[in-house]
């Protein structure tokens, strides 16, 4: 296994479950300078790595000065892919901390354990590492710009206040009802097929489904919205609240993470209708703010959507990617 090459008087660890306060201690303090808009406790950071998808002890490093953390990497690959693999690059600098190689010394390490990654899962197939970083961010897009990753596509995170909602939306033929438990497989087929021919999409297998999607602790089935047709998912808008960013900013968003609809039924604007039902049940919820993210190349028109249902953009991520070949 490879391992940082350090500066002088820094140690490395693998993360482990007991690591997690202190990572969100330094995420916290790092959010004072980025600005990322996002906000992790140690739960959260438990529910995202420490699960059956992600190997901690291979895929990630936790970087010391004596008892202090000073920074962390990881490197996660989701199981399934359609174009290419995909393998994610995440990390970050206490800010008292940066200037002194930390940062281009744990990109290293990720490159290098990302291409390892490739080669031990999935080598006939190309793979896309990527580096997701906050325009806010200037030094780290710096950093991955130094060791060659290109900027391939940009993803907005648009908000709106729960004021001045749109009209309901009735579709002929067509139910609006809450996501029902009972109808989660039946959601994760829809959502594979809304999403083939979307940018780095990847076909969601049960596991990886419940564990990253509706079995997430911040998922919320009250508020989100499903379209039948038929008795049968049509379209769907699944939300969810973090309570972590409500502590840090006073206000409770709804967040979609996932809207869809199957191909079939498209033209009938139906993600206009389960968003609009979304917004209303979520101003009715405590919610005072809703949120999503948007590729801003995506081809169905969902940016134009979003902006008329009175979504703008707070802010964008760049994702830089190293495509590697397949053998």
């Amino acid at each position: 296994m490879p391992e940082p090459l350090l500066p002088d008087g820094l140690t490395s660890t693998p993360i482990t479950a007991a690591d997690l306060p202190a990572v969100a201690a330094l995420l916290a303090a790092a959010e004072e300078v980025d600005r990322t808009g996002e906000h992790y406790g140690a739960d959260d950071l438990a529910e995202e790595w420490v699960n059956e998808l992600v190997d901690l002890p291979r895929d990630s490093r936790l970087l010391r000065a004596g008892d202090d953390v000073v920074g962390f990497g990881t490197v996660v690959a989701p199981p399934t892919f359609r174009d290419a693999v995909s393998v994610y690059l995440d990390g970050r600098v206490h800010p008292g901390w940066r200037g002194r190689g930390v940062g281009r010394a744990l990109l290293a390490w990720q490159l290098e354990r990302g291409g390892q990654v490739h080669a031990e899962r999935h080598p006939a197939a190309p793979a896309r590492l990527t580096a997701s970083v906050p325009m806010t961010m200037p030094d780290a897009e710096a950093l991955v710009r130094r060791a060659g990753l290109t900027a391939t596509r940009w993803f907005h995170t648009m908000h709106r206040p729960l004021t001045d909602l749109p009209t309901p939306r009735t579709v002929a033929g067509v139910e609006l009802v809450a996501f029902d438990p009972a109808r989660d497989d039946e959601v994760r087929r829809a959502h594979n097929r809304a999403f083939t021919e979307h940018y780095g999409s990847s076909e969601r297998d049960e596991t990886s489904w419940q564990t990253t999607f509706t079995g997430s602790a911040s998922f919320r089935p009250d508020l989100s919205v499903l379209a039948l047709v038929d008795g049968a998912v049509a379209a769907y808008a699944l939300a969810y609240v973090w309570e972590s960013d409500t502590a840090a900013t006073g206000r409770r968003e709804a967040h979609y993470g996932q809207i869809g609809v199957v191909p079939e039924h498209r033209g009938r604007g139906l993600s206009k209708a389960v968003i609009a039902e979304a917004l209303h049940r979520a101003a009715v919820r405590d919610c005072r703010l809703a949120g999503l993210d948007v590729d801003s190349e995506n081809g169905s028109g969902a940016l134009g959507l979003y902006e008329g249902l009175g979504f703008t953009t707070v802010r964008t991520r760049t994702s830089w990617v190293r495509e590697l070949p397949g053998s």
